[in-house]
């Protein structure tokens, strides 16, 4: 899949990232594809190897789908990593996109849920009316 994205664009994915999950609370927020290539990143966070985390992030949320299908279910509502210093939840941005948010315990859980679904009605609307416009996916 190819996509291409105009500055505006890149703009109005920052604003909606900025004002709904990172205000929340939230310490690094990164957008892929579910192939694992990295659209934008925003957050605080030092990330080392954010390629390396987009990538196995990706393949970490196939190998869960493919868990749900083996056992009946369509997809699982919620992925979620709990760690000692650092949490990681996965949401899925349309068919095409995964949303990685990685916050503190400072945060709650129902809180990032609660904006990371207002942040995806939002962004959803960027990637629908991309369609519209032209080619952005092959």
């Amino acid at each position: 899949m190819s996509l291409i994205l105009t500055k505006n664009e890149i703009g109005r994915l920052e604003e909606i990232i900025s004002d709904n999950i990172l205000d929340s609370g939230a310490e690094h927020v990164v957008l892929t594809d579910l192939s694992g290539n990295l659209i934008m990143e925003r957050g605080s966070l030092e990330m080392e190897d954010i390629f390396s985390l987009a990538a196995v992030s990706a393949a970490n949320f196939a190998a869960t789908a493919e868990i749900a299908r083996l056992i009946g279910e369509e997809d699982f509502a919620l992925l979620f990593h709990k760690g000692g210093r650092r949490n990681v939840y996965f949401s899925r941005l349309g068919k095409d996109f995964l949303i990685i948010t990685l916050f503190n315990d400072n945060v709650s859980l129902g809180l990032i849920r609660l904006k990371i679904g207002s942040a995806i009605q939002q962004m959803a609307t960027i990637f629908e009316d991309r369609k519209g416009a032209g080619p952005w996916r092959s």
